[in-house]
């Protein structure tokens, strides 16, 4: 029997083989992600999207000159997506799918030219079983995205540092523009990418472990070595060349996102030591996974010598760019940094390449195990922490069954980061007259709309509105402050309240109606 399942391990370890190595990990990837797609409601950063993406070209002009700038770009590439394929959450998120595919085809790539075949197909199929792959490919934001383009730019780094020639160099770019347009704070990978350009430019490409793996082609290995050399003094500034596009295109942008950050960033506290080291388990969505995968990843660094320079550096120096920025200015967000888990992935692939390939499978089998309550957690829904989901279509279904013409709603509070209004008004087809608002969200130009500054007049004539309060609140109304509270408890009295996860939603009726 143990030979049988020696042989059976075997067998399917030359059927991998004989694929592209690409292959099986972006495969892998692509059927982990499409499960459960739809299965959680889209949660308030995707509830922006759906806004933001849903609005024409000069409102998004608009939006970015108000609030989201760095966002901008990934806006309008959804706002094209959606105009093409709609605006259901299948829909929404099926770019991030892509995404993460791709970025674990990519990343299979790059671990075959960095160290050998064995350690790039581990690395992807590592990084296809991780909770924050899921996560991240299942959510309508740019990380994703960020994420594969950051395997894209190192990848076509290493060729055109190899292989110098000026469709390489336009290459790298064009992705590394990109890049910075969908996600600007991945392109603090640029310094991972500067030091090994002036290490391979100062002691050659083998001390920056990015030559031709030995086992190339002796044909191969001597029409690279030429051209190497003939280039070395050439190789910083042609770097910096291919890098000056991507900043004069991202520094307009960066310029205003900082003025925006205040506003866009009001949530986010300066950093503190202990959140270095819950970093690993906020981007691998997992605790026990993320210290497995810094486990597997550090034994793979010590058994790559120098070629670990490039994964080594492209994880610690966003991360330590950022910590460091964090202190200073609130900045430290962990899904920020997923760009960065494919290269500890690449780390753990080169470890894992050292030992049998069925000892190597059981490694990538037992992250996917351990990471399973928390991929299913995930598909019951993206807030955090998971044990406090908004159930923004169960609210809406009982706005809905219990709607009459006429009828208005309310939200309380209206400026929050929760986008209560977004969430029920992306859950029906025919929501109640927002009564309160004077001015939406895209002619403001903001993520939120404009609410009347004398409320008792703007519910005048109003006989039901429908509240819906963020928490759960035995009396609503007492919940609502300000003017907008007192307005609503002088002429209305409550008639039903429900509660759903999240939120209150409670039937006001007027003297005349009751």
């Amino acid at each position: 029997m143990g030979q049988l399942s020696e042989r059976s391990a075997g067998t399917a370890w030359e059927g991998l083989r004989r694929l592209p190595v690409w292959l099986p990990p972006a495969l892998l990837t692509l059927a982990v992600t499409v499960t459960g797609l739809g299965s959680a409601q889209l949660w308030r950063d995707e509830l922006a999207t759906w806004s933001a993406a849903t609005r024409s070209p000069a409102d998004l002009v608009r939006l970015a000159g108000t609030i989201d700038a760095a966002t901008g770009p990934y806006y309008l590439l959804m706002h094209w997506w959606t105009t093409v394929v709609g605006d259901s959450t299948i829909a929404l998120r099926l770019p991030a799918v892509l995404a993460m595919t791709v970025a674990a085809g990519l990343l299979a790539v790059l671990g075959a030219r960095l160290v050998d075949r064995r350690a790039g197909l581990f690395a992807g199929l590592l990084f296809a079983v991780l909770p924050g792959t899921s996560r991240y490919g299942q959510e309508a934001r740019p990380y994703a995205l960020a994420t594969m383009l950051a395997v894209l730019a190192t990848v076509l780094l290493v060729t055109a540092l190899r292989r110098p020639g000026r469709a390489r160099w336009a290459g790298y770019a064009v992705a590394v523009g990109a890049l910075g347009l969908i996600h600007l704070i991945a392109l603090t990978l640029l310094a991972a990418h500067a030091l090994v350009v002036l290490i391979a430019w100062w002691r050659g490409p083998a001390a920056a472990g990015i030559a031709a793996p030995a086992s190339a082609a002796p044909a191969a290995a001597g029409s690279v070595a030429p051209r190497l050399d003939a280039g070395r003094d050439r190789r910083v500034w042609r770097w910096l060349v291919a890098v000056l596009p991507a900043a004069l295109l991202v520094t307009p942008l960066l310029v205003k996102a900082r003025t925006q950050q205040s506003r866009q960033l009001n949530w986010v506290h300066l950093v503190r030591p202990d959140d270095l080291s819950a970093l690993p388990g906020g981007v691998a969505q997992s605790s026990v996974v993320g210290g497995l995968l810094v486990g597997v990843a550090a034994l793979g660094a010590a058994r790559l010598g120098r070629r670990a320079v490039l994964p080594v550096s492209a994880v610690l120096l966003p991360v330590l760019l950022l910590f460091a920025a964090g202190a200073v200015v609130p900045l430290w967000v962990p899904r920020y940094l997923v760009f960065v888990v494919p290269f500890a992935c690449l780390l753990a692939g080169a470890a894992l390449a050292a030992v049998t390939a069925p000892g190597a499978l059981v490694v990538v089998v037992l992250a996917g195990l351990l990471g399973l309550p928390d991929q299913a957690a995930l598909r019951r829904t993206h807030e955090w922490p998971r044990s406090a989901p908004v159930d923004y279509a169960g609210a809406a279904r009982v706005i809905a069954d219990g709607q009459r013409p006429g009828d208005a709603v309310v939200y309380s509070p209206r400026h929050s980061w929760l986008f209560l209004d977004l969430g029920i008004e992306y859950h029906l087809a025919d929501p109640p007259r927002d009564v309160l608002v004077t001015e939406d969200e895209a002619r403001r130009g903001d993520l939120w709309a404009a609410e009347c500054p004398q409320p008792a007049q703007c519910l005048a004539g109003t006989t039901r509105v429908w509240l819906v309060v963020s928490g759960r609140h035995a009396d609503p109304l007492a919940a609502v402050p300000d003017a907008k509270g007192d307005a609503l408890r002088a002429d209305f009295t409550v008639a039903q309240v429900w509660q759903r996860p999240g939120l209150t939603v409670a039937l006001l009726t007027s003297g005349s109606d009751r």
